[in-house]
């Protein structure tokens, strides 16, 4: 893995060797260069190691995607804001099978750097509501959990919302 701004530098080299080959009239050899000089860009975006744990977490696979994600050595340096809540997230939902307490910070980490997708902040909010449940923070997670409802624009997550407001009713 690239440091982000090596990846930049990458895609500019990639851009001038490009214009250098249409100069020497390869047009071809240029249109080429066009075109891979948006890999390292879609890369400086969407962090690869990121792609693969997404990719191993949909098979289920909590302990491949686990070792996806710890190649990333210093996550603030070499992933843009919007990856690192990603990274972020990713860990919580790995921790939460496990440890629930520890996951917390994560997926508060997560909601502070920001996720893309609604859908994935309302899964962060919904576990952050379920952990401050479990250490009877009733008004914490009330409000989380109204938050999560808010951003469940296609009702994805309407059982479990409702769920955990009757269990905490009986608390």
């Amino acid at each position: 893995m690239f440091h982000k701004n090596i990846k930049l530098v990458l895609a500019i080299l990639i851009f001038a060797a490009a214009i250098w080959q249409f100069t020497e009239s390869n047009i071809g050899n240029g249109i080429f260069l066009i075109l891979l000089t948006f890999i390292p860009i879609f890369l400086y975006y969407k962090n690869e190691y990121i792609l693969l744990a997404f990719l191993k977490l949909r098979k289920q696979d909590f302990p491949g995607s686990k070792i996806w994600l710890d190649r990333i050595k210093n996550p603030e340096t070499a992933l843009v804001r919007k990856q690192q809540g990603y990274y972020n997230y990713l860990n919580g939902l790995m921790l939460s099978q496990t440890n629930l307490h520890q996951s917390e910070k994560f997926f508060k980490k997560a909601v502070e750097l920001g996720l893309s997708m609604d859908m994935d902040l309302a899964v962060a909010k919904l576990n952050l509501a379920g952990i401050a449940m479990s250490r009877r923070r009733k008004m914490e997670a009330t409000a989380l959990l109204n938050e999560a409802k808010k951003l469940d624009k296609q009702n994805m997550l309407k059982d479990q919302i409702t769920m955990m407001k009757d269990q905490m009713k009986k608390i």
